[in-house]
């Protein structure tokens, strides 16, 4: 039973506290009946107090204990206060052994289905590539089952062909052209494509129609390769590049004779009467300048770039969505994105003036009034003094001003805004062989709405329609 009792507090001098005596609890043990008295021990300080019940007090003295700290009163210290309403919180079970065999479970089959899905997801992928894999797979075993296709390189051949492309010749709007040579010697150019979107079945229907193409004043195309998405082709090696490059340099070390000019022209003119009317479909080039003429080592020209994007049917015209070709080359025709044969014979003539002067159609580093050739023209035109155009006669030239004013006119007449008025190329091919004469009602007022003077060089983007075989390079 616990009881509390009053104690006075006696100092070994037998002197008690001056200080209200302190009150410590003890225990005291009681039965009913009880043998032995019960005996209480009250903690004193210096002293133990032993007491019993109904015995005196008895005191003996003991050395202070050290571990118990001065009673300290503290008013602040107060009791938890219970929950509301008196309730005491209960304290939850441990989770039951087949509850948590439950989750477990619940766990596991989460997993299994989140795995089976991604298994599922991996081997639709695998599949899907597998797929497109087997079927550029077939379309290569295809290539060599092609009759009359032109020669099949590997990848790897031509890559090895080109020292991994290491010199390049030159770039255009759809790819770089880098010089090779094959292992029995033969020097060849490689036209690597970098922006296809064809499929496998287009773009080799056109390597069959370009490879079927044989004429002296076209670039041959030895072969091709279509491995997996690389598209490449693979033309003769042309030594003595573009034509760009001997009459519109600058470079007086580079500069042709009157009579080789000559032979450019005719030649030109030749390989597109070829594309225009001795083909089975009509094919327009669309992009006739400059650099797209090549020389080979004994300056013959040839056309290059020229693809199935232009086939159409005999006796009709094709109507484009978006100009193609080279501002300052451009038919005027072009505004209503009405196509014919005779874009190419307004390119040509254009190309015509500047071997003749040797010198840009648009040159801004010209004066006011000669940087624009074909205003030089219209203008000297006015005057009957069209020779007057040419800028740097040459002795050959002076020997030769009637060939000379000639070739002038015969670029007048291909330049004439009404293309039904313009000549065909089998025509020009006559008049330069001096079996035709030039049409004498050619009209000198030239459109020049197309032509850029801040942009002379630059490709126009491709129709849609169009083919990526037969883009500048």
């Amino acid at each position: 039973m616990l009881t509390t009792k009053k104690v006075t507090t006696v100092y070994p001098n037998g002197t008690s506290s001056p200080s209200p005596p302190s009150t410590i609890p003890y225990i005291t043990a009681t039965s009913s009946p009880s043998p032995t008295p019960a005996t209480a021990y009250a903690y004193t300080r210096g002293t133990i107090n032993a007491t019993s019940s109904p015995s005196p007090t008895n005191t003996t003295p003991l050395p202070p204990p050290q571990f118990l700290p001065p009673f300290q009163h503290q008013p602040n210290l107060s009791p938890s206060p219970l929950p509301s309403g008196g309730d005491v919180p209960k304290i939850l079970p441990p989770t039951s052994p087949r509850r948590r065999q439950k989750k477990s479970v619940a766990i596991v089959s989460i997993s299994i289905a989140v795995g089976f899905i991604i298994i599922v997801i991996v081997l639709i992928c695998l599949a899907m590539l597998k797929k497109k894999k087997k079927k550029l797979e077939d379309g290569e075993k295809d290539i060599k089952q092609v009759p009359g296709m032109p020669m099949c390189f590997s990848y790897n051949d031509l890559e090895v062909a080109t020292e991994n492309f290491k010199e390049k010749l030159g770039t255009g709007g759809f790819g770089s052209v880098f010089k090779g040579v094959l292992a029995d010697g033969t020097r060849i150019a490689v036209k690597r494509l970098d922006k296809m979107s064809q499929g496998m079945r287009e773009f080799l229907a056109e390597v069959e129609t370009i490879g079927s193409l044989h004429h002296f004043n076209l670039v041959k195309l030895v072969g091709f390769c279509a491995e997996k998405s690389c598209r490449l082709l693979v033309y003769e090696y042309m030594i003595n590049g573009s034509l760009d490059n001997w009459i519109l340099s600058g470079d007086q070390t580079r500069c042709l004779d009157w009579k080789t000019r000559k032979k450019i022209v005719l030649d030109v003119a030749k390989g597109l009467a070829y594309l225009h009317e001795d083909c089975r479909q009509k094919i327009i080039h669309l992009d006739i300048k400059p650099h797209n003429i090549l020389l080979d080592e004994y300056f013959n020209a040839k056309v290059s770039d020229f693809g199935l994007s232009t086939l159409i049917d005999r006796n009709e015209s094709q109507v484009l969505t978006t100009m193609r070709g080279t501002p300052g080359y451009l038919a005027p025709e072009w505004q209503q994105l009405r196509v014919t044969v005779k874009v190419d014979v307004y390119s040509f003539g254009i190309v015509l003036l500047e071997i003749v002067c040797k010198r840009r159609n648009v040159d801004p580093s010209r004066s006011e009034s000669s940087f624009h050739l074909l205003k030089m023209l219209q203008k000297k035109a006015k005057e009957e003094q069209l020779i007057d155009i040419v800028e740097d006669l040459d002795e050959e030239m002076e020997n030769n001003k009637e060939e000379v004013v000639r070739m002038i006119r015969v670029a007048a007449w291909c330049l004439q805004n009404d293309y039904a008025s313009r000549p065909s190329m089998s025509t020009v091919v006559k008049v330069l062989e001096g079996v035709v004469e030039v049409d004498p009602n050619i009209i000198y007022e030239f459109s020049n709405t197309l032509v850029s003077t801040s942009v002379t060089n630059d490709h126009i983007t491709v129709a849609p329609q169009a083919s990526i075989l037969s883009a500048p390079r």
